[in-house]
């Protein structure tokens, strides 16, 4: 029996397997409105917002035993900008939407943040030219950046060296991103949503390709005992593990091969140097990541990373201590008087990627966030490769699919 937890208790028949055929009434005798797979922030946020709509039902499915334990508990906490990525794209427009409704939601509901900005720093010539251009792009996209003086900068972080130029974005910020989850599932059980944890999606079936629904089979992660239940609408968000469940439901033509791209964090035991500001090196083209960059956490502890070390399995998750030595050349660059000595392998997350190749920032071989209905199976919304600015852009990615279902 798959274990689901409420604030208000299921169905009984959706707490048993049966082996039952779809329903060829109406797709009223379907148990849920909406499903949604993978109870990361992005997957918390789709159904917190499907779960407020009038007369409908929500389950969310995640298979692990609390939401957020993966790709969402893992990484730098901050609420970007918007500035890497292409005018046009998915991630430049959710990014700055859920930005300003990140910091909205973060004050109304007294979320813990900080809006620390950031600071973009530059050593050779080549680099300064990178950030003016990324600066012209900023006002282009209508997100505040100013460059300051190195004269400027030196009396505010006197610890950190650019050689040739700061750009500072004014917007950046960090979050409590577990307490951020913490919100979006507790209001998303507020408004009557049913979460199922340790519940793994072993296979979903479409009748008369998502007209009359979709039936979804789980695992219980504990027990193995399996059940199902059916939906008018199902949503992919299932973060690492996107891939599977969107090639279990389309046919073998239109599967997506996933590729994993690591990331190391390092702590760092110091209590010299110190920032006051998020600090991150000049973008390079074509690079799996923005640098190892250095960031705070809302006491004001600093940590570096990520780094970019592709690795061929998302559960490839103990930090890589062959890394530490590139991590330290790539920091001191920015912040000289970093000791070696204090630095050491935090954590890890996981990044999922369309290609091995795939630019974090826009160039050469940049990929933007995939949020589609999938052509021939109706209500099926479907979201690869949901990695950095996810959190950021998590409430306008549950618009965005609200809006899919819905318009």
């Amino acid at each position: 029996m798959a274990v689901l937890i409420s604030s208000r208790a299921l169905r009984v028949h959706c707490l048993s397997y049966t082996a039952r055929a779809f329903s060829t009434t109406t797709s009223s005798k379907v148990d849920f409105t909406h499903a949604v797979i993978g109870g990361g922030v992005v997957g918390l946020a789709i159904a917190r917002q499907l779960a407020g709509r009038d007369g409908t039902s929500t389950v969310l499915v995640e298979r692990n035993r609390a939401v957020g334990m993966e790709t969402s508990s893992r990484n730098s906490e901050v609420i970007h900008a918007g500035l890497y990525y292409g005018e046009d794209s998915l991630k430049t427009k959710l990014c700055i939407q859920g930005r300003q409704m990140m910091y909205a939601l973060c004050k109304e509901h007294s979320i813990p943040h900080a809006n620390t900005k950031k600071w973009i720093v530059a050593q050779s010539d080549q680099e300064w030219e990178d950030c003016l251009r990324l600066h012209e792009h900023a006002q282009r996209i209508g997100v505040p950046t100013r460059p300051i003086s190195l004269e400027a900068g030196k009396l505010q972080e006197p610890d950190v060296r650019a050689d040739k130029g700061i750009l500072e974005s004014e917007s950046t910020g960090i979050v409590d991103g577990h307490a951020l989850m913490e919100f979006l599932k507790g209001d998303f059980e507020d408004r009557g949503g049913d979460l199922a944890l340790n519940s793994t999606v072993t296979s979903i079936e479409s009748a008369r390709q998502g007209k009359e629904g979709y039936e979804i089979f789980t695992r219980d992660r504990n027990t193995s005992e399996t059940t199902s239940f059916t939906t008018s609408t199902l949503i992919n968000s299932a973060g690492l593990g996107c891939f599977d469940i969107s090639n279990m439901l389309l046919p073998p033509e239109r599967h997506v091969q996933g590729h994993w791209c690591k990331g190391s964090y390092f702590s760092y035991s110091l209590s010299k140097p110190r920032t006051k500001t998020l600090i991150y090196p000049a973008p390079t083209p074509g690079q799996g990541g923005l640098g190892t960059h250095l960031t705070l956490d809302l006491a004001g502890q600093i940590r570096f990373g990520p780094d970019v070390e592709w690795v061929d399995s998302p559960d490839d998750l103990a930090p890589n201590d062959s890394q530490i030595e590139a991590a330290f050349g790539e920091i001191k660059r920015y912040l000289p008087g970093v000791r070696r000595e204090a630095l050491a392998p935090d954590y890890s997350g996981i990044r999922p990627k369309l290609a091995r190749s795939d630019a974090t920032a826009s160039g050469k071989n940049f990929k933007d966030f995939v949020i589609r209905k999938e052509d021939g199976y109706d209500g099926f919304v479907n979201l690869l490769a949901i990695e950095s600015p996810g959190l950021t852009s998590n409430l306008a990615i549950a618009l965005k699919v609200e809006d899919l279902l819905y318009t």
